[in-house]
């Protein structure tokens, strides 16, 4: 069994304390703000996956700049383990869902950001020394 079942990216734009923060609303009730993640597809790497999620779901082209951090929790009986890659925005087009979608300075980020270790993974991003 493959380590990781998702993928998911912290993007961000700007530099700085111009640095911006990429979230979107969940797709399932609360409709809590999250970062874009999503399952790892046969054939793809956890890289491939994030750079795909983070566009479905925002229509935000990023690259991968290196690994994060991981989250594992359980949901609906499952094991759940995602793998975060801080990303670098690049440009946008047309996303594949309709979600709401926010920049926002880390802070905010950090406010609106539903889950606690979403939070974490943000709070690593502005600290790390890749951007």
């Amino acid at each position: 069994m493959d380590l990781w079942t998702h993928a998911g990216g912290v993007v961000v734009s700007g530099m700085g304390p111009q640095r911006l923060f990429l979230i979107v609303r969940g797709s399932r009730p609360p409709h809590e703000w999250v970062l874009p993640k999503g399952h790892i597809d046969p054939g793809e790497t956890p890289e491939q996956t994030a750079s795909r999620e983070v566009f479905e779901e925002t229509g935000v082209e990023a690259d991968v700049i290196g690994a994060l951090g991981n989250e594992s929790f359980t949901y609906e009986g499952r094991q759940i383990r995602v793998r975060y890659f801080l990303m670098n925005a690049t440009g946008t087009g047309i996303p594949i869902e309709d979600r709401e979608v926010r920049w926002c300075p880390p802070s905010e980020a950090e406010t609106l950001l539903g889950f606690e270790s979403a939070r974490e993974m943000v709070r690593l991003a502005a600290a790390s020394d890749l951007l």
